[in-house]
């Protein structure tokens, strides 16, 4: 908690010529640290250092997404030289309508150009950019592990966040995916925390063999709620970060979120010694991560193949 009350103090004390960043996130202190960590060391590798040279004016939003544009709007106020909007399309977008005249360097998984936050990505135009883990292309993966791991499966369950930007482009993909492995979908929707368990309850009545979640930050922070729900319901279920194979889950595929939250914070401190955002382009991140639980896999009566174990980037004893 000592870690969470420096993040959120105020930059008042600071020296008048001390640059400021607006942090804007989607999520608490507790639930971001890690990837605050990878921004932080990316913003040191850059030169500079909160509380030393840097200050640094957090807004959380603690998962209610929908605060975000007021939140921007709050760091708009403060005459920040730097909006940084991490954790997924919603807060680039969110930070973006608010009319931010000063730089924005975002960090999500989604495609930037398709999601209209820029012109191009070797070009982003105006004054924004940043990094992508481009996750949300990765998602029919997800789909193909569980489908190796069960082949016997004829029905698997996707679960999308109907509220996500990327929900629509994704379950296309999905679909398509599905038809070329010759497995039927069952769609699933959750949005917030309270309808994770019913969407575990419906699994057997829908005769899903399994769940396959989208990319969404809203998902991903909740890895250790989706892990205990999994294992309660004995469903097999992969999703697209890490954090749900360590905190008990089956298996995990997705972007490296260190390496762009790490890369996001170089940019921030490329930024604030004068580059400017259109010379910047956007940076991929194309390494994804494939981490499976082969103590969970033996809970839940499952084995993964040699071929699948010696793949994979991570293993969980």
């Amino acid at each position: 908690m000592a870690a969470a009350a420096v993040w959120t103090s105020s930059s008042h004390a600071q020296k008048p010529s001390m640059p400021v960043i607006g942090y804007l996130c989607p999520e608490s202190p507790e639930l971001f640290g890690s990837r605050l960590r990878a921004f932080h060391q990316g913003l040191r590798e850059a030169g500079f250092v909160e509380g030393h040279n840097v200050a640094i004016v957090y807004r959380w939003a603690s998962g209610q997404y929908a605060r975000l544009p007021a939140l921007a709007g709050e760091l708009i106020a403060r005459d920040v030289d730097l909006v940084v909007a991490p954790g997924g399309a919603p807060v680039a977008l969110a930070a973006k309508a608010a009319g931010v005249t000063k730089t924005i360097v975002f960090e999500m998984g989604g495609d930037p150009v398709q999601l209209g936050v820029v012109d191009s990505l070797s070009r982003p135009g105006g004054n924004i950019t940043g990094v992508s883990s481009l996750s949300v292309d990765v998602s029919p993966k997800r789909l193909e592990l569980m489908q190796e791991l069960l082949p016997a499966a004829t029905t698997l369950g996707v679960v999308t966040n109907p509220t996500s930007p990327t929900a629509g482009s994704q379950l296309q993909r999905l679909h398509a995916a599905a038809e070329t492995l010759g497995v039927h979908l069952k769609i699933f929707s959750a949005s917030k925390a309270e309808e994770f368990e019913s969407v575990f309850a419906s699994v057997a009545r829908e005769s899903a063999n399994a769940l396959v979640f989208t990319s969404d930050p809203y998902f991903a922070f909740r890895s250790q709620r989706l892990a205990d729900l999994a294992m309660t319901y004995g469903v097999p279920a992969i999703t697209q970060t890490r954090d749900f194979p360590l905190a008990g889950g089956l298996m995990s595929y997705g972007g490296d979120f260190m390496q762009s939250h790490r890369r996001a914070g170089i940019y921030a401190g490329r930024v604030l010694k004068g580059e400017k955002p259109a010379d910047l382009p956007v940076q991929l991140v194309t390494k994804v991560e494939f981490v499976i639980n082969l103590r969970t896999a033996k809970l839940l009566g499952r084995e993964f193949s040699p071929s699948v174990v010696s793949g994979a980037d991570e293993v969980v004893e």
